[in-house]
């Protein structure tokens, strides 16, 4: 059979062997960033992150060999609500919740401006190397939406 007509299996590598999410590629400097030094990589690249905020899995390579939430040296969001949307400068969801209660824009305005910054170090800072800003946007929709309908 000619293989223009033959469908090639989809690689499982880019999926989360736990969860089944797609990952997001990731940059062994952002996962040493995020483990302790004792601790080695572990993972062959191209290794990805699982964005799932439910799945302990936070990173992962082809092998299925994995990285879960226990063996990262601090939480980080969105595996940890808690932890700060914002690993560069700290911001948290109670931030981004409170512009909302004072029907300001004050910390979130100043986090974008800050993220397009020198100051940001979000290859190596946030989980997944990449800016918060699409998480922060997010959240903060979420919460304007959550607020509209109450």
């Amino acid at each position: 059979m000619n293989k223009a007509f033959v469908r090639e299996q989809e690689s499982t590598a880019e999926f989360c062997p736990r969860c089944g999410t797609k990952g997001e590629v990731v940059s062994g400097e952002t996962i040493r960033h995020h483990l302790p030094p004792e601790r080695p990589l572990g993972l062959a690249e191209p290794a990805s992150f699982c964005p799932s905020p439910g799945c302990a899995v936070v990173y992962f390579d082809g092998l299925e060999r994995t990285i879960t939430v226990e063996e990262l040296k601090a939480p980080v969001y969105p595996k940890d609500p808690e932890a700060p949307i914002c690993a560069c400068f700290g911001l948290t969801r109670d931030d981004i919740e409170q512009d909302i209660e004072e029907g300001v824009t004050t910390r979130v305005k100043a986090i974008l401006e800050k993220a397009r910054t020198a100051e940001a170090h979000c290859a190596q800072a946030a989980v997944n190397g990449r800016s918060c800003v699409p998480y922060v946007q997010k959240y903060y929709m979420q919460c304007l939406q959550a607020r509209k309908r109450s």
